[in-house]
């Protein structure tokens, strides 16, 4: 037996109990988990909402193909499937491993795939109809936080800019093309990029080029000299450096400490033929995020089986340092990264906050990719699924937050709150 297997087995329930448990675990684990949270508030509305708590809980489609990209924030999906934990809650989950977020999107749409680790603002960008078709979308958790970076290229280094600041002057001295790569037109790393590069002055609609490239081929794209640097999820930073052909400017929660990363995606017609799927994949995956997150040596395994070719198919050494919240940036500096990947932080990584969807559509009116001010609050509340997600997480036992916003300070000093997205939108400086 190998010791993967025997953390597995501390998981996942007995064959011979799984059947009748995970409609116990519904109804009766549910009503503990929340009292035991301190939420028993909560419990009224949950009982009132669900045909599924009368009796009908079963999973409507008990096998779910979920897409995954070769990044290290598809751990939770992988090892709630390696572990067991998703036959705990009546289904089997089947990572898919895909080439690019474009094919994401197109398997999601037409039924390919039932779900996918996708990027928050490509779920939000499909079904506002910007990056490709429109197509009405679901949210049902978050991922995962922070554990992203942007990249410059060792030639950047060499004429002297190894930050935004000192980036900034650079181009505006030598004046050529600067060419920057982010892995989906509307999603996170798009984003990230777009924010710090306006943060320091740089407007990436005009005074750069930039292009996708899929996360697996970043660094072999920045090694040949096609991009002056990129945003991307890990492996692929710390890869760069240890390839030593670029280094780390800015870590992601450098931009925006505890930011939203990759969700749970799927097409809002597979949600509401499957509801009871949809909770039951999330209860699985939220569970596994808390066993990742419960321990060094966790992050550890977690990182050996991830590592593997079926998965982000790189060394283990690379993906390690930074799950363990161990950061260089190839320039000499080391630090422990008190807001490293977490993949559960007591729940507070994996609510799907209305306000972070609604930032994302803030950025995409920001950058021109949608032309007027959307209903955000009501758009937010379509997409993210609070409902199927209180309920799943309480059938895990995962304390719920206070409210379904929530407040933050990015790197220019602006509070993001929810509470007038148009007027933030606006606000900026530098924009389209």
């Amino acid at each position: 037996m190998t010791p993967m297997t025997r953390s597995a087995s501390t998981v996942a329930a007995p064959a011979d109990m799984i059947a009748n448990a995970s409609r116990r675990k519904w109804l009766g684990g549910t009503a503990r988990a929340v009292a035991g949270a301190g939420l028993i508030s909560l419990v009224d509305p949950l009982v009132r909402a669900g045909a599924w708590a009368a009796g009908t809980d079963a999973p409507e489609k008990t096998e779910v193909k979920i897409g995954f990209i070769p990044l290290t924030d598809c751990a939770s999906v992988v090892m709630a499937s390696v572990l067991g934990i998703d036959k705990k809650y009546g289904v089997k989950i089947t990572p898919s491993k895909e080439a690019s977020w474009a094919a994401v999107r197109d398997k999601l749409m037409n039924g390919e795939l039932d779900m996918a680790h996708v990027l928050y603002g490509l779920v939000y960008g499909v079904h506002m109809g910007i990056g490709g078709p429109k197509k009405d979308m679901a949210v049902l958790m978050s991922l995962n936080q922070n554990g992203q970076a942007i990249t410059l290229s060792n030639k950047l280094l060499e004429a002297g800019a190894r930050d935004g600041e000192s980036l900034a002057k650079l181009m505006a001295a030598d004046k050529r093309e600067y060419t920057f790569a982010q892995t989906f037109p509307t999603g996170t790393h798009a984003m990230w990029l777009y924010y710090w590069l306006a943060a320091h002055g740089i407007n990436p609609m005009k005074d750069a080029k930039v292009i996708t490239v899929p996360p697996p081929q970043m660094v072999a794209n920045m090694r040949v000299g096609n991009m002056d640097g990129y945003c991307v999820g890990e492996p692929w930073g710390a890869r760069a450096i240890m390839d030593k052909i670029g280094f780390t400017t800015v870590t992601s929660q450098g931009i925006w400490t505890d930011h939203p990363e990759k969700v749970l995606g799927a097409s809002a017609d597979f949600v509401n033929r499957n509801p009871n799927t949809a909770r039951a994949v999330t209860a699985a995956i939220l569970e596994a995020g808390k066993w990742i997150d419960a321990s060094p040596e966790n992050r550890r395994k977690t990182a050996e089986t991830i590592a593997a070719k079926s998965y982000v198919n790189t060394d283990a050494g690379v993906i390690v340092d930074r799950m363990l919240g161990q950061y260089d940036d190839g320039l000499g500096k080391k630090w422990s990264d008190a807001h490293a990947m977490r993949f559960y932080a007591d729940g507070a990584a994996n609510f799907p906050y209305l306000s972070d969807g609604m930032w994302f559509l803030t950025q995409h009116k920001r950058w021109g990719l949608l032309k007027e001010h959307p209903d955000y609050q009501a758009i937010a509340t379509q997409i993210n699924r609070v409902d199927l997600y209180k309920q799943a997480a309480q059938a895990a036992g995962v304390a719920l937050p206070a409210s379904e916003t929530r407040t933050s300070k990015l790197i220019d000093g602006v509070v993001w709150d929810g509470s007038n997205p148009a007027a933030y939108a606006d606000g900026f400086k530098v924009k389209v």
